[in-house]
């Protein structure tokens, strides 16, 4: 992996001009790994709104659905051309039993979501509903098991029930129960946050643990299974470390959780309501994501130089108070500028480490933590700031990554660290399209930054999206749902063959599109 490097330029002289400036230098001659399409994956878990009254409403809804899926998220979904979506948790996972989601829905039993709100609820969305959503997403599922209060058989006959081709008990049962032929299923979780909510297990007994279920999650007929390890909360590095040493290449990938909030006592921050102090310390909070991710990489690179066991980030993204008069334990917030501003954040560092991070999966897909998408029970839908941002990075996924290096204002917090103001991220498709994502975190000032497209042949065709709004905490609501949403924009010029000048406004995440190739 290419290292970037941030260099922090002097602050302008005079408080008073409203213009910072900044130069990105791109370096085609190193770019060497392509993006995971994988990188923009989404997690649903039955937690709150989520699954029902957010994906699933069911066939004798009066909401708009297709075969119980509703119709207005479903196509929001397919327009953001989700990868992989993973289910059934969370830490809801390890509570579910697989059976009681399969057979005729007046048949299955209901039961009380113990971990979110004591919700009751009837099963009707189970393994085929889930299956069935992935195929007409065309996205990748992503499993996770029940390994805290599970069986190795309970999984095995999962994994048969999924994928068998064969003439099976658990294939003969999906046959029954309508399926015939059996789904692709490749990513399967041996367990979830295994450390707390998943068991409160240590390491080294989690290591155990997985190393006798993943010997019984075989594969079936063509279909092979890519096994990923329960990993650490963000700063337990010891963890990583025990099952890098303990699991080792049995696993293919190991995920970290990483979650972007004002604190684990007490509240942790309103969604809408916040000053522009408590606006940069989320940021930085954002960004501390990348200190993470270089140590776990650091602890796998000592056991796994070669890299063939990846990180998965699948749960990331913020985490506030609940929205008043919501109900307690389902964990539905609003979604401003400065989630979005995570997300756009969060993405640039992920693809710095592509070498290792395979997969992420932002917590979550509607209705809970920082959604893409909100819903109500009267049919009406909204798409969060964040879903915009995931939309405008689409065009990276599975481009070439072209690594770069940044020269811009920072900003001092009064613990001493530096935020840089401006970030940014760049690939070249199949297609020959240069996409450069530009994001100004500066709160009062525009940046004018020049790139430099040196090594690049540029053509004609240049054009820019941009999401940004009058004030940080503006957010979507039913009744108004496009306060934030992108815009064209233009204000940018190609000033020689390989110099692009493109004057960003402050608080504004912007994507630019070039048709190029390397020289």
């Amino acid at each position: 992996m290419k290292k970037f490097f941030l260099f922090a330029a002097l602050l302008l002289a005079s408080s008073l001009m409203a213009q910072n400036t900044a130069v990105i230098k791109l370096h085609p001659s190193n770019a060497k790994d392509s993006i995971p399409r994988a990188i923009y994956g989404q997690f649903a878990e039955h937690l709150g709104r989520c699954i029902y009254g957010g994906l699933w409403v069911g066939e004798s809804s009066t909401i708009k659905n297709t075969h119980g899926y509703r119709t207005d998220v479903l196509q929001a979904l397919k327009d953001l051309k989700v990868p992989v979506l993973r289910w059934p948790g969370g830490c809801f996972a390890d509570e579910y039993h697989w059976m009681d989601g399969v057979g005729r829905p007046e048949n299955r039993p209901r039961m009380v979501n113990n971990n979110w709100g004591g919700t009751v609820e009837d099963n009707s969305f189970g393994t085929h509903e889930f299956l069935n959503l992935c195929e007409l997403l065309g996205c990748e599922p992503y499993i996770s098991g029940n390994v805290g209060s599970g069986t190795v058989e309970e999984m095995a006959k999962w994994v048969e029930y999924m994928t068998s081709d064969g003439d099976s008990p658990m294939a003969k049962l999906r046959r029954e129960n309508g399926r015939d032929r059996a789904w692709k299923v490749r990513y399967i979780g041996v367990g979830n946050e295994s450390w707390g909510c998943g068991g409160d297990m240590r390491p080294e007994y989690y290591a155990d643990l997985y190393r006798r279920y993943a010997v019984y999650c075989r594969n079936y007929d063509g279909n092979r299974l890519y096994k990923v390890a329960s990993g650490a909360s963000d700063y337990d590095f010891n963890w990583t470390d025990v099952l890098m040493k303990n699991i080792g290449n049995r696993m293919n990938a190991l995920s970290v959780h990483y979650y972007t909030c004002k604190g684990w006592n007490g509240s942790k921050g309103s969604a809408t309501a916040f000053n522009s102090d408590e606006y940069y310390r989320t940021l930085q909070k954002c960004l501390d994501i990348e200190n993470v991710i270089r140590r776990h990489c650091e602890i796998m690179d000592k056991y796994d130089p070669g890299k063939r066991i990846a990180l998965l980030v699948d749960e990331w993204g913020t985490w506030w108070d609940e929205e008043p008069g919501t109900v307690s334990g389902h964990l539905y917030q609003q979604n401003t500028l400065r989630d979005a501003f995570v997300a756009s954040l969060t993405f640039d560092v992920f693809h710095k480490y592509i070498s290792r991070v395979k997969m992420a999966n932002i917590a979550q897909i509607v209705n809970v933590l920082q959604s893409m998408i909100l819903t109500d029970d009267s049919g009406r839908m909204a798409l969060t700031p964040t879903y915009h941002v995931f939309k405008m990075y689409s065009v990276h996924q599975d481009a070439l990554h072209i690594p770069a290096s940044i020269v811009c204002d920072v900003k001092s917090s009064p613990d001493h660290r530096t935020l840089p103001l401006l970030s940014a991220t760049a690939s070249i498709d199949r297609a020959g399209l240069l996409h450069i994502s530009l994001t100004n975190i500066d709160a009062d000032n525009a940046q004018s930054v020049s790139i430099d497209l040196s090594g690049l042949t540029i053509g004609k065709q240049i054009s820019a999206t941009i999401l940004t709004s009058p004030n940080l905490t503006d957010h979507n609501t039913f009744d108004h749902p496009q306060t934030v949403s992108p815009a064209v924009f233009k204000d940018f010029a190609l000033i020689s063959p390989s110099t692009l000048q493109v004057n960003i406004p402050a608080k504004s995440i912007i994507t630019v599109e070039l048709s190029s190739q390397r020289k």
